[in-house]
């Protein structure tokens, strides 16, 4: 007996993306269905390039065709496309081409939130994604440091094109005084700075754009969040009481302004002795995780306080892409597919 592309396609509706909870017929990621000649292929568009669960859904959806495709050979394209938010108020105030603007803040400084902005950035360009980095500390830029950026951007029809690096769009004050110069300006001249950080500056075609805030609750959050639509934030903060304070009041003016907060990440969570592998909870690691859950908050995951993240920072190599399989990189790596799959969720009304 034939096989036939609605039987494909009914079989098909039986597997459920995990995080979405809809078949994946309904959700619209089986495209280019051919069946001929005792072959069955499609193409199979997942929400993020960053899914961690590729795997998983593609082993569902081939041994699901293979159920009304006896004996015939199922062939499958895994790609992705990244949807742009539902919210009706994003198409007033949303970037040209970027799908999702995602701020990443602390409520306190030194809290190492640059470099884990710097790091979840390059874990997602890694996967495919298409992802920018916007530097929004303008009194203290410190991501061309952490990326070995020197160079000037370059402009284009007036607009101001960004620098590429390590698979990334970025855009940085940093790139335009020079070194040691100090940036003193007022709030208006910090709103200005961000709204053309957002509008004159060609992003392109993006995923993501993270967007690596200033520490605490000022200007230049309240200006990016009225210059742009902010799919949401994500909060960094170490185990120690003093920056979980402060991270709590960064997850205040979040909400206040109607942002929502995708996730916690707890940075500095643990040493690991390089020497015996003997741990060390050096902050009293978990604290952050058990705040978030309490305040119903998304935990995205834990980050190890490591000499080779200094390093990388200070010699402009980022530790996901100088060391890919040491315990940093593969914990940034989980982060990451996380913070995609919260962005996913939210994007089509899950949860």
């Amino acid at each position: 007996m034939p096989i036939r592309p609605e039987d494909v396609l009914d079989a098909l509706r039986t597997v459920q993306d995990p995080d979405l909870h809809r078949d994946l017929v309904t959700l619209g990621m089986i495209e280019d269905l051919a069946v001929e000649d005792g072959r069955v292929r499609f193409t199979l568009v997942l929400t993020t390039a960053a899914c961690p669960l590729k795997e998983q859904i593609e082993a569902e959806a081939r041994a699901a065709v293979a159920r009304v495709a006896r004996g015939a050979t199922v062939e499958i394209v895994t790609t992705s496309r990244v949807r742009k938010p539902r919210d009706p108020s994003a198409d007033r105030r949303a970037l040209p081409g970027v799908a999702h603007v995602i701020a990443v803040g602390s409520g306190k400084g030194g809290v190492g939130k640059s470099t884990v902005a710097a790091n979840l950035a390059v874990a997602l360009a890694a996967t495919g994604a298409r992802v920018g980095l916007l530097d929004g500390d303008i009194y203290g830029p410190n991501l061309p440091r952490m990326l070995g950026v020197q160079r000037q951007p370059s402009t284009r029809d007036q607009r101001i094109v960004p620098v590429e690096a390590y698979g990334l769009k970025f855009m940085s004050m940093g790139l335009l005084v020079e070194q040691g110069e100090a940036v003193v300006w007022r709030g208006p001249m910090l709103h200005g700075a961000i709204k053309s950080f957002l509008h004159d500056v060609d992003w392109g075609e993006l995923d993501y754009l993270l967007v690596d805030l200033p520490p605490g609750t000022g200007d230049v959050q309240l200006s990016l969040i009225q210059q742009t639509f902010v799919a949401g934030a994500v909060i960094v903060t170490t185990p120690s009481t003093v920056a979980i304070e402060d991270g709590v009041k960064a997850v205040a003016m979040f909400q206040k302004l109607q942002v929502p907060v995708l996730g916690v990440i707890e940075n500095m969570s643990y040493f690991v002795c390089p020497n015996c592998d003997a741990r060390h909870d050096i902050f009293d690691s978990g604290r952050a995780e058990a705040r978030a859950l309490a305040m119903g908050l998304p935990f995205l995951g834990a980050v190890p306080l490591h000499p080779d993240v200094r390093a990388g920072g200070d010699q402009g190599l980022p530790v996901v892409a100088a060391r890919p399989h040491g315990e940093y990189a593969e914990a940034l790596r989980r982060i990451a597919g996380h913070l995609a799959r919260r962005v996913s969720i939210q994007t089509h009304g899950v949860g």
